[in-house]
């Protein structure tokens, strides 16, 4: 017994050594010559040694028998599991079909109109008879062309029939504001945000393994509340001023943003002007069809006694409002990661954004309460002293101040 211990770790020692060099068809060869020199007795002690299967050591001889036979190969010819596309002819093609929405097929397979993950794409691959895992679904896909892909925003809608002549108008009328050296701005709320040490989306430097900890649910501070910030972005020269709310966006609100920056900045700039030119989306507390935003603006304008000239963007076109990609944009680069825990921090972070192309902003917290639902009757309407341009009227007009 001793004898049969000493021979198992004797062939244990010299196999550790050499294992590593040693491919799966060498390796069972050289456990065929050990076994062949150990004589009888030596195919048990050498599987015992190894863990290897008697089947595993007879391929070894046969191996030695032939040692010209698949020479520098590891395997035999046809050798190893067959591939998925020779056992299962059509699986490659009925996967292409679940995955492509545009593919020929049942119009109410389910799998097209939810998830299209891995473990999905399985059990509906595995309920049409075939037999594979996940593992393999992903290197199928691989093979059909497929990654996993977030969406991008590149379709348009077809949108309105003058869509980029409005576009040119806006451009000809910011060009010629600028030539008459009058302000032009763009304005626009940015998204609600809970005030409160929640997560904030981005990332952001800070000592290795010692993230910021934030609340682990995103349920409403109610003392704290919400803000919501707006902005009049100055297109000439390249400044923002920001009034953060902490009531309801309306357009009391929206239009006592561009009273504040007009008084805090605005005049001081343009201290000869007679008109601002303002470019606003088509909708929400500054749309075309807000009937309280041209009330608004009418007083602003009767104050100021200067004339305000509006072009709205056409329906589905926010995106090509300046303020959006020149200030709104930097606005949330600064705070990635940071959690906006009180509206002081909010102020600080939104009037510390800068570029390196010199951009500056202004930041000021607005506390006042803007009611929502007031309605404007169409007699308080007509008491607007609106001048409308030729062209799509709705989306460009005039409050002449009285």
């Amino acid at each position: 017994m001793a004898i049969h211990e000493h021979g198992i770790r004797k062939i244990e020692g010299k196999y550790s050594s050499i294992k590593d060099c040693l491919s799966e068809r060498g390796r069972r060869i050289w456990a065929a010559v050990e076994a062949t020199t150990y004589g009888y007795g030596g195919s048990t002690l050498v599987c015992k040694a190894l863990g290897m299967s008697t089947a595993t050591l007879s391929k070894g001889k046969r191996d030695l028998k032939n040692p010209n036979k698949n020479k520098g190969k590891i395997r035999a010819k046809g050798g190893g599991r067959k591939a998925y596309k020779v056992t299962q002819p059509g699986i490659l093609e009925a996967l292409g079909n679940l995955v492509d929405p545009t593919a020929k097929g049942d119009p109410e397979n389910p799998l097209k109109w939810t998830s299209k993950s891995i473990r999905n794409l399985t059990e509906a691959i595995k309920a049409q008879g075939y037999s594979v895992e996940k593992t393999t679904i992903g290197i199928m896909l691989h093979e059909l062309g497929y990654s996993l892909q977030i969406n991008k925003k590149t379709l348009e809608d077809s949108g309105h029939i003058d869509r980029d002549a409005q576009f040119k108008h806006i451009n000809n009328r910011v060009t010629i504001a600028q030539k008459q050296s009058s302000p032009a701005v763009s304005v626009d709320a940015k998204k609600k945000e809970k005030i409160g040490n929640y997560k904030n989306n981005g990332r952001e430097y800070s000592e290795k393994g010692k993230p910021i900890e934030v609340k682990g649910h995103d349920f409403l501070d109610k003392k704290l509340g919400k803000i919501t910030p707006y902005g009049v972005y100055d297109i000439g020269l390249n400044t923002g001023w920001v009034s953060v709310g902490i009531s309801a966006d309306t357009a009391q609100f929206a239009v006592n943003s561009i009273r504040s920056w007009w008084y805090m900045v605005g005049k001081k700039q343009y201290s000869s002007a007679n008109e601002i030119l303002i470019t606003a989306d088509c909708g929400g507390s500054n749309g075309y069809r807000t009937r309280l935003w041209k009330v608004e603006l009418q007083k602003l304008a009767d104050e100021i006694k200067i004339n305000l000239k509006i072009c709205h963007f056409p329906p589905g076109t926010s995106k090509w409002n300046k303020i959006e990609h020149k200030l709104f944009s930097y606005i949330s680069k600064n705070w990635r990661g940071k959690p906006l825990i009180t509206r002081e921090v909010v102020l600080n972070l939104i009037g510390n954004t800068k570029t390196t192309k010199g951009l500056s902003v202004k930041a000021v917290l607005d506390e006042n309460n803007y009611q929502t639902g007031i309605k404007v009757s169409d007699e308080e309407l007509s008491k607007v002293n609106l001048v409308v341009d030729n062209f799509h009227p709705e989306w460009n007009y005039t409050v002449m101040h009285n």
